[in-house]
């Protein structure tokens, strides 16, 4: 079958025209594709509609994309008992999935102060479920090398690339003894299925909800990190009280769960802390990145938000003065 030619360019949109034609054949039917979302990588999804049925098609090209990740860890969390997209179709050369449709609504979207509460504590059951029962043999490890190589990203690409400081001398030496502290606390923790995005922009409002998606990065790694993703987001941010709350419940759950989290809230807290640092650091130089070298800038516009993460977990961290002089240092200089 052929697609519909009226909602496809050639010229303007090979891939889109091949996605199209592919997704065709596989269905029997002339169908086009509308968009469903992009994201921060080369990805992007497209709805279909077919005899009743919505489908999505993922678009990874090959060159900057592998899908091989995404289908393995689908299959992981499927076995665990998450509610992820199914792989109808696949054709890795090419770079496409034909996936199940789950819906079009985010968690970040959805969430609001009235339901807050009790989707949070349905993604903190999610999350246990995610920690117990998914498989990590294989799995990437989050190692030092990895943790060091996101930690880089701040200085080489916000620091150095976005603000022009070059990054020698006592900068250099805060930063280190800074990233030496995060990584420690890393890997002295428990290690786990580590998600990487486990936050409101992944979660989709489903049936079962919420429906888990852009998990094809994850790794074996600290138990602390998914859950300070969830609550200290890129996009969307929460009072701290209510922040703590949350963790609190996670560490009840885990506990009784059997969990290897810390045998106190105050250990883990810390471990939450230090590890959020390790993201919001990483995160703001990947959207630095992205401005710079990807042409997408609008991220940049949420960087404040990991700025005052990292403010209030200074406030009660001693052991990261050196950040909070790096960042004193940073206003001074706006």
């Amino acid at each position: 079958m052929q697609p519909d030619k009226s909602k496809s360019d050639n010229k303007a949109d090979p891939r889109k025209v091949a996605l199209d034609q592919w997704v065709c054949t596989y269905l029997g039917a002339s169908v086009a594709g509308e968009p469903a979302s992009a994201d921060a990588s080369f990805r992007r999804y497209f709805r279909y509609q077919h005899d009743g049925r919505s489908l999505i098609a993922m678009d990874a090209p090959p060159a900057q994309e592998d899908c091989r990740p995404f289908i393995d860890v689908a299959q992981r969390l499927q076995r665990a008992g998450l509610h992820v997209p199914e792989i109808v179709h696949q054709d890795l050369d090419q770079g496409f999935l034909l996936l199940t449709d789950m819906g079009n609504e985010t968690w970040l979207t959805a969430l609001n102060e009235n339901n807050a509460d009790a989707w949070y504590s349905a993604a903190i059951d999610t999350l246990i479920c995610q920690q117990l029962h998914t498989d990590v043999s294989g799995l990437p490890v989050y190692d030092d090398a990895l943790l060091q190589r996101e930690l880089e990203l701040f200085p080489q690409w916000y620091l150095f690339r976005h603000r022009e400081k070059v990054v020698t001398g006592e900068l250099r030496q805060r930063l280190d003894r800074v990233f030496h502290a995060l990584i420690e606390s890393a890997l002295a923790q428990p290690q786990v299925f580590v998600h990487r995005d486990y936050m409101p922009r992944n979660l989709m409002v489903s049936d079962p909800n919420p429906g888990v998606l852009d998990f094809q990065d994850a790794v074996a790694g600290p138990i602390s990190y998914d859950v300070i993703s969830l609550f200290k987001d890129a996009f969307i941010s929460w009072p701290e009280e209510r922040v703590l709350g949350w963790l609190r419940q996670y560490f009840d759950k885990a506990t009784a769960a059997g969990l290897p989290v810390p045998a106190e809230f105050d250990t883990f807290l810390r471990h939450c802390d230090l590890m959020g640092a390790q993201r919001h650091l990483k995160v703001i130089g990947i959207f630095a990145r992205i401005c710079h070298r990807d042409g997408k800038p609008k991220y940049l516009g949420d960087v404040s938000r990991f700025f005052a993460y990292l403010r209030t977990v200074i406030a009660r961290r001693p052991e990261l003065a050196d950040l909070e002089w790096i960042l004193d240092q940073l206003e001074d200089n706006e």
